[in-house]
């Protein structure tokens, strides 16, 4: 059993790299076939040119997908060689223009045997595999232009971790934990406020002797996020979703998407038909949440805090 039949998918990029190797190394011992002087990483470079005479480093990295100072680089090897001249821009003085030598121009057309011949061995391999390659590594880059490898993997361990996330109602024992976790985000970026206190000091008069709800996020039994329901006296909304707090040590856990979604289930569990929140555009992974959640922006109700400075709802009927 091979190294890779033994760790698996988790050695993609070691796989992928030892393929390149050897198609590179063949490549280069290919270009010595058919007495090209040439090396592997410049043909891209080389081919753009070939197809259009004086183009700029930006452009050239723009259409083969390199970057700038990649392609810059290579310019610098090229010329080297003499394969490629530069010059500056008739119409644009700061530009430099890039083009194929005569020596580059020679090689054009010394290639195109080279160019039949391997595309020929390529159509041969592939006619003796059960995968298209080529088709496989075209499904691979559009998928990963819509979601990166890294950003896969970050939301594989946020749904793992949620696994040890467990959500459940306040008791007088996660009191100091309801306050400490409040006070710690509202103390990073605003002051707090009288209206912070009352919540925070009493949260049992304020908020469930009122006909509200506190919901506590335990991470591997550790209180990590809390969240309340607060009752409004007020004729359009029922409950304000307000306090929720996740420790920074516990982000990137999903807390808050678990902690809001259990809030509106129980929202709805108590007949609710909207809720209300408050919050400040400086807070954006909050603010973003909650349009992820649903809520949309509202304007002209008073609030007791100054660092107020945009007010959602969320249609929960």
């Amino acid at each position: 059993m091979s190294f890779f039949d033994t760790v698996g998918k988790m050695a993609i990029g070691s796989r992928l790299r030892l393929l390149t190797d050897k198609i590179t190394e063949d490549a280069a011992q290919i270009y010595k076939l058919y007495n090209v002087d040439m090396q592997p990483k410049w043909f891209p470079v080389f081919y753009q040119l070939s197809q259009q005479e004086g183009q700029t480093i930006t452009a050239i990295a723009k259409d083969i997908g390199h970057s700038h100072p990649s392609v810059s680089k290579i310019i610098s090897e090229m010329a080297a060689h003499g394969l490629v001249k530069e010059k500056k821009d008739k119409s644009d003085g700061r530009r430099n223009m890039v083009s194929l030598s005569a020596k580059g121009k020679e090689i054009v057309t010394k290639i195109q045997h080279q160019y039949t011949d391997v595309n020929n061995a390529i159509e041969e391999l592939q006619a003796n595999t059960r995968n298209n390659l080529w088709k496989a590594i075209e499904e691979w880059e559009f998928l990963l232009q819509q979601q990166s490898l890294l950003q896969r993997v970050q939301q594989q361990k946020k749904q793992r971790e949620s696994q040890d996330v467990e959500i459940v109602p306040f008791q007088l024992q996660y009191q100091q934990a309801f306050k400490n976790l409040n006070e710690e985000w509202i103390s990073t970026y605003f002051t707090m406020e009288a209206a912070d206190y009352k919540a925070l000091d009493n949260p049992k008069a304020y908020i469930l002797d009122k006909g509200g709800y506190i919901l506590v996020a335990l991470y591997k039994g550790e209180p990590a996020g809390v969240c309340a329901l607060i009752k409004m006296d007020d004729p359009e909304y029922d409950f304000e979703m307000a306090k929720m707090a996740v420790s920074p040590r516990m982000q990137g856990k999903h807390i808050g998407w678990l902690l809001g979604q259990a809030i509106v289930a129980k929202a709805k569990e108590a007949g609710a038909r909207k809720i209300y929140l408050e919050s400040n555009t400086i807070l954006k992974p909050a603010v973003n949440l909650y349009y992820k959640m649903g809520f949309s922006k509202v304007i002209g109700h008073a609030s007791p805090y100054e660092r107020c400075n945009i007010q959602m709802e969320l249609d929960i009927q």
